[in-house]
């Protein structure tokens, strides 16, 4: 807003622009587009499974690899060794669903027994792996 001072005539012409209407108007659409503006939600696209009534009648085998603190290793409590356990996981390849192999090493199980191990299991494909009883080492260490 100018206001004019000193050598204005009043017959003279008002050379300044009245804003105020223009800020008015300034401000209504500002705050339409705000109000318009649609919210952003940030969303992750997931493709949910669709229940069905009709019971599931796959119930896959849980095979168990326990290592105990002497470095034997056992499959479902039957002791074998390197050889045997990636036979076994290789026959569990073949069957049509997959089972879970959890993997329960003894807190005192030497590393590099239970290093082996993994390392048949990484080389099988196994696809389904769980780690059993990790609460037992927050007693250990």
């Amino acid at each position: 807003m100018a206001m004019a001072v000193g050598d204005r005539d009043d017959d003279e012409p008002m050379m300044d622009m009245n804003t105020t209407p223009l800020i008015d108007v300034m401000l209504v659409l500002l705050i339409m587009f705000i109000i318009t503006i649609p919210v952003q939600t940030h969303a992750v696209k997931i493709d949910l499974p669709v229940p069905t009534d009709a019971e599931n009648n796959v119930d896959p085998e849980k095979n168990k690899v326990y290592i105990d603190p002497a470095g034997t290793i056992f499959w479902n409590n039957i002791p074998v060794d390197l050889g045997q356990l990636e036979q076994y996981l290789l026959q569990t390849k073949t069957l049509p669903v997959e089972p879970e192999l959890q993997v329960q090493p003894d807190p005192f199980a030497r590393y590099l027994v239970v290093d082996h191990v993994m390392a048949v299991i990484k080389r099988s494909g196994v696809g389904k792996l769980g780690f059993v009883g990790n609460e037992q080492y927050a007693r250990v260490f």
